[in-house]
């Protein structure tokens, strides 16, 4: 009788394994299961949620199919069970274990805002707009707040002093504080170029060469001509010659261009119109990169004066009116045969 029992209890005990082992593949194959999705996922896990809430939020929006065994897979493994809140990125082929290690290590997801050289505020504000997850907080807001907000003087200009990069942030980030970085950034750059210029430019502040690296930005994209461009500038303020450069006209018209500049708003007197005023405008036109600062602190040294599109995407630099004279025939004609085409 006294063997019976013990076999019988071996055998529970025999059993007893069996299912643990048994229970312990199963929890282990589930945690090796893929996550049930095909393409990227952004899941949001909010403040205080529990692990019945995970799970729950887990099947509603089908990440996994079944959370049968998700609460044993928490207890074999508890280190699992520690996520955090936040906006996370999974992937595909991403397994539940990889996917409760990333809640727990609490690496949110990032996104991107991208910002190019010679873009414009409000270009930047739009990008700010279109951009996902990031907390709004400019909407309606005059130059003078935004400026105020980045912490700049009474009476600042926000515009050339962000610097033109791609910019990562997590969900929730500000709009501003992202604005706060790249004005950072543009702070340092800026000085930087400033530090290292040639002491013989014409410039009076910081700001003068920001707006000069602003106006070669806008004036050439092919990087061997940024400094050129800038020596023409320079030689026009060094003898008092007006800087005739469009994209400052342009700039000072405001909503007012449409596309084209007319002999009329060559004429018309804006505070950034340099066909009407001399010297430099009041600021800068646009945010320049890292290579027309440096275009500015040291530009190329040329008898240069003028300068005009070849038609092939670079120009055609000269130094007197006849010869540039000549250069807008050639372009205007290269133009017109493309046209032709």
């Amino acid at each position: 009788m006294k063997k019976r029992k013990l076999k019988i209890l071996s055998l529970i005990v025999v059993l007893a394994l069996a299912l643990l082992f048994w229970g312990y593949q199963k929890v282990e194959r589930f945690a090796d299961t893929p996550l049930a999705i095909q393409q990227e996922a952004i899941f949001k896990l909010p403040a205080g949620t529990g692990r019945v809430a995970l799970e729950g939020l887990l099947v509603r929006d089908k990440l996994i199919r079944n959370g049968k065994w998700f609460p044993w897979l928490l207890r074999v493994e508890p280190e699992l069970a520690e996520f955090k809140a936040g906006t996370y990125r999974f992937t595909p082929g991403m397994t539940v274990r990889q996917m409760l290690k990333l809640l727990a290590s609490g690496k949110e997801a990032q996104f991107s805002a991208r910002f190019i050289e010679g873009s414009r505020l409000r270009d930047w504000l739009q990008v700010l707009q279109q951009s996902k997850y990031l907390k709004h907080t400019l909407a309606g807001k005059s130059e003078a707040e935004i400026a105020a907000a980045l912490g700049m003087p009474e009476g600042g200009h926000p515009e050339g002093r962000l610097y033109p990069d791609t910019y990562l942030y997590t969900a929730g980030m500000s709009d501003i504080a992202l604005l706060k970085r790249a004005h950072l950034r543009m702070e340092k750059a800026l000085q930087a170029a400033w530090d290292e210029r040639d002491t013989r430019l014409p410039y009076k502040t910081p700001e003068d060469l920001l707006t000069m690296a602003s106006i070669v930005e806008k004036e050439t994209a092919v990087p061997e001509e940024r400094s050129k461009v800038a020596s023409v500038f320079i030689n026009r303020l060094r003898i008092g010659m007006r800087l005739q450069t469009d994209p400052t006209v342009i700039y000072g018209m405001g909503d007012g261009y449409t596309g084209n500049i007319t002999r009329k708003d060559l004429e018309t007197a804006t505070p950034y119109n340099t066909y009407v005023i001399a010297g430099l405008p009041p600021t800068p036109i646009a945010m320049p990169g890292e290579a027309s600062l440096k275009a500015a602190a040291n530009p190329a040294k040329t008898p240069y004066l003028y300068f005009v599109a070849d038609g092939k995407g670079g120009h055609t630099f000269t130094t007197n009116l006849a010869s540039h004279n000549q250069a807008v025939r050639v372009y205007r004609q290269a133009l017109k045969e493309k046209n032709e085409k």
